[in-house]
């Protein structure tokens, strides 16, 4: 399979979608999951709190704008990566 073959199978990127992107690269800068591509676990804190930061943005500037299902989304994924950013760099 080549790579114009690989990109034509990805599925519609919706807003959870994306959503749920930032938070897998939250967690892998948070240590808390491997890197795809060296399958080493890192922590990178700044990293991880700019996509943290990134998240709670798109939060406030879509406010009214999402479902309640995107808004739970949101709220849920941003309070566990906070939480998980408080363990990991011990405040």
């Amino acid at each position: 399979m080549d790579e114009k073959e690989k990109r034509e199978e990805l599925p519609p990127v919706n807003f959870s979608m994306f959503v749920l992107s930032l938070n897998t690269s939250a967690l892998v800068h948070l240590g808390e999951l491997p890197d795809p591509q060296t399958q080493e676990k890192r922590k990178d804190l700044a990293l991880a709190r700019q996509t943290i930061d990134i998240l709670d943005m798109l939060r406030e500037k879509t406010r009214g704008n999402l479902t309640r299902e995107e808004e739970k989304l949101l709220d849920t994924i941003l309070y566990e990566l906070r939480m998980i950013f408080l363990k990991v760099s011990g405040q």
